[in-house]
């Protein structure tokens, strides 16, 4: 069996009542969700790489550096895999579309009005 200590300490405080694990503050004045909401800070710039690293040698356009939160980093993800007509993913601030498919993002991120770079090769 963990220790208190070890499962993130106070959980009930007879002052405050339940208290959150991970901020330690009470639940009415927890701040871990305004934190994970909060939009990633970046440059600025856009970047739309193709890799293949452990993939199998398969091709996947990765997009970094989008200044959107988790919900509107999946609708852009959509609305790409929608435009390359493939499947992906978008998560952890990244969005990766199967293939290569470098300039159709490119090109729909700057009609969105998005500083753009190609990155790696």
């Amino acid at each position: 069996m963990k220790s208190r200590s070890a499962t993130g300490g106070l959980v009930y405080s007879t002052d405050a009542g339940r208290m959150c694990p991970d901020c330690r503050q009470p639940l009415a004045q927890c701040r871990c969700k305004a934190l994970a909401a909060a939009t990633p800070a970046g440059d600025g710039i856009v970047r739309v790489a193709r890799e293949t690293k452990g993939r199998g040698g398969k091709a996947v356009t990765v997009v970094r550096g989008l200044p959107l939160d988790a919900a509107a980093l999946a609708k852009m993800g959509t609305q790409l895999k929608s435009l390359c007509g493939t499947g992906g993913t978008a998560k952890d601030g990244v969005v990766e579309v199967q293939g290569d498919h470098r300039d159709k993002v490119i090109a729909h991120l700057q009609a969105a009005g998005y500083t753009v770079k190609r990155s790696g090769g």
